[in-house]
């Protein structure tokens, strides 16, 4: 079994966001006597906000990470769904509840941070045989600490400085993992496709693919906006453009200023 300051360091190793929540949960795991951890955040479209359980893990083995683009949003929970998860991060506080006696299993809902993290709201829920220890608290506290620094971290390094949105070395690094990641699928289909041979009446498991799409958004003459009216007054219609497409976009879409302190895209 790992220590505690090995999964530190494994957590502190990482340089994708994407990935912390299960280097997260499998330290919970590790370091403290429980039967499950879930990491589940909330996602919105269109206005409408929902749970997406993001990482799912269990003592015995087993579990799931979940790819955003590979979800369908309409099947998710609404928040109402799951109150306790609900009163969690509207408390900011830790929810205890003891569904089969008071000295039986429970389970226990900790906010994922202590304040939002560029708009992302999420809710630790772990499963345990009886109350958690005091000391047990603690280690879970101290390790999602160094989670949520790493999180508010690289949150910072992928972002553009001016409107929040994801750089262009985010973009890079996104586009060259989802390449890798198709041309994975593709070679693990062509090697499924001669070796499996279905038998007669057997239905045959297709891959669901990732969903991906790019688009571009460019500001209509932001050119003599700049010239005409000065780098501050280009800046804010940059800043709004941005508000817009947060606002229009969902919670799990990627959106990412291209261009430089000149660029209008």
């Amino acid at each position: 079994m790992a220590s505690l300051i090995e999964h530190l360091i494994k957590l502190t190793d990482h340089r994708d966001r994407d990935l912390l929540e299960l280097t997260l949960s499998k330290a919970l795991i590790d370091l403290v006597p429980i039967q499950r951890v879930l990491v589940s955040k909330v996602v919105s479209e269109e206005g409408v906000k929902r749970w997406m359980d993001v990482t799912v893990l269990d003592a015995r083995g087993g579990g799931k990470v979940v790819d955003p683009l590979r979800v369908d949003f309409q099947t998710l929970p609404m928040l109402e769904d799951n109150r306790d998860r609900l009163h969690c991060i509207q408390r900011r506080e830790r929810v205890e509840i003891a569904w089969a006696g008071e000295d039986g299993p429970r389970i226990t809902y900790l906010p994922l941070f202590a304040d939002p993290v560029a708009d992302v709201e999420g809710v630790l829920e772990i499963h345990s045989a009886s109350a958690l220890l005091d000391e047990q608290l603690m280690v879970i506290a101290d390790v999602s600490r160094v989670f949520r620094n790493m999180y508010r971290l690289l949150a910072y390094s992928d972002r553009d400085a001016l409107t929040g949105l994801l750089n262009r070395k985010s973009l890079d690094d996104t586009f060259y993992s989802a390449v890798l990641e198709e041309l994975g699928e593709m070679q693990d289909a062509a090697a499924e496709a001669r070796q499996i041979v279905l038998a007669a009446g057997q239905e045959r498991r297709h891959r669901v693919p990732p969903n991906y799409w790019l688009g571009t958004i460019c500001v209509d003459n932001f050119g003599t906006i700049n010239d005409h009216h000065g780098h501050l007054i280009a800046e804010e219609v940059l800043l709004l453009v941005a508000r817009i497409m947060n606002n229009t976009f969902r919670t799990y879409d990627r959106l990412y200023r291209f261009g430089g302190s000149s660029s209008r895209c």
